[in-house]
């Protein structure tokens, strides 16, 4: 009777996930960014292993984490920007009326 081979996990997976981890804490966009690339790479890399890679859900979770945080960033640049907009506007209204 031979007992099967442990299944490895992933390292594109952990490092999805810490990138992930990272790109809410100490590197917002850089650890943001990777997590997603890691993450997408783990994902393939378990598909084709046929079963002897598993880490599917760190990818997942790591890239979750890097298109939630890549999102807020994209929000957050953009409401920045509609706020510069609004306030030049009623800056140059203000020097039109003056």
């Amino acid at each position: 009777m031979s007992i099967p081979a442990p299944r490895q996990t992933s390292s594109y997976a952990v490092i999805s996930l810490v990138a992930g981890i990272l790109g809410w804490t100490l590197l917002p966009a850089i650890g943001s960014i990777c997590a997603i690339i890691f993450g997408h790479m783990a994902r393939g890399e378990i598909r084709r292993s046929n079963g002897q890679l598993e880490g599917d859900g760190l990818a997942v979770a790591g890239l979750v984490l890097g298109w939630l945080a890549t999102a807020l960033w994209l929000i957050g640049i953009i409401f920045f920007i509609a706020i510069i907009v609004f306030f030049g506007g009623l800056a140059g209204i203000a020097a039109l009326n003056s």
